[in-house]
């Protein structure tokens, strides 16, 4: 990241995320750097449009290279597939300068954001929540579970 290097809040940011963080901040990037580039072909501002759609691009591309198949093969190709689409769009927003392609990708971005937002609030609570010790339970029963679900 070219701006953590000049901006230590930043720098310290990404330094002491979680992992669930970090993927929030990308999704952050993504769509401000789309965001930037709309306007800029608006204003008819080209090579700056370039370099936000190549920035939104290279997040895209990191976020793919992040996937971890061997945990949830099915999954991963799912979500690779909408990581597809949306560099994709990026791409042919940059070729074509295309507002339309910009914003085919803002609303899947957004969606996923939120998905991954939502999947955070779930897991920081499952985090959160005080492990019950009766006396009558099992040792068991206070482990915390080796998966999490974010079905429900």
């Amino acid at each position: 990241m070219e701006d953590s290097a000049a901006n230590p809040y930043l720098r310290n940011a990404v330094m002491t995320a979680t992992p669930e963080q970090l993927q929030l901040m990308l999704y952050d990037g993504a769509i401000r750097y789309a965001n930037q580039a709309r306007d800029a072909i608006g204003e008819k501002d080209f090579a700056t449009s370039y370099d936000r759609l190549t920035r939104a691009q290279a997040i895209i591309l990191e976020m793919e290279s992040g996937l971890n198949y061997d945990v949830n093969r099915e999954l991963c190709e799912r979500v690779a597939a909408i990581y597809g689409f949306l560099y994709r769009k990026l791409v042919d927003a940059n070729v074509h300068r295309d507002i339309a392609a910009i914003d085919d990708a803002l609303k899947i971005l957004r969606i996923e954001r939120e998905t991954w937002q939502m999947l955070v609030d779930k897991v920081n609570k499952f985090h959160d929540a005080p492990i019950e010790t009766a006396g009558a339970e099992s040792a068991e029963s206070n482990e915390v579970p080796a998966s999490f679900s974010a079905e429900g």
